[in-house]
Order: structure tokens, then C-alpha cells, then sequence
């Protein structure tokens, strides 16, 4: 009976800091892109600041959930849901 061979602990702790560096990215920029899009839209559609930050917190949320998503679904260093990413 063959063992298993198991990735070594640095190769455990790199593809952790990869992948988490990847989702705090993509999560930020989320948020970034949202609350800009936001600040664009709230005179014509009469938001407060706080009410684009509100929806730019929305998104970010969404953005990290489909990271973990993507995380959990298969295990990579990369928060995308594209397959070989």
C-alpha cells in the first residue's frame, strides 16, 4: 500500500499567503470600483456618501464570498472561479 504524499509545510503556508494576498485584492478592488461607481450615481439618484459606501460594502461582501466560494469548491492559490487560474 502506497502512502499518500502530502505537500510540505512550506508549500502549505506559500499557497496560503497566495491565495490570500489574491482575495484581498480582488475584495478591495471590488469595493474601490463599487464606490466610485457609487459616488458617480449619487446625484442623480440623490444617495449620501454613506449609502454609495453602504452599496460599495455590499459588493466587496459578494466579492469575498465568491472567493471562498472559489477556495472552497477547489483548492488553488487563486480566489477565481476559472478553471487552471
Amino acid at each position: 500500500m502506497s502512502e499518500f504524499p502530502l505537500p510540505s509545510t512550506q508549500t502549505v503556508i506559500k499557497g496560503a499567503k497566495t491565495y490570500a494576498r489574491d482575495l484581498a485584492e480582488r475584495v478591495l478592488a471590488t469595493f474601490l470600483q463599487a464606490f466610485v461607481g457609487g459616488l458617480v450615481l449619487t446625484a442623480p439618484l440623490d444617495l449620501a456618501m454613506w449609502q454609495a459606501a453602504a452599496v460599495a460594502g455590499v459588493a466587496a461582501a459578494g466579492s469575498l464570498l465568491k472567493g471562498l466560494l472559489a477556495r472552497w469548491r477547489d483548492v488553488t492559490n487563486s480566489a477565481s472561479l476559472a478553471k487552471g487560474v
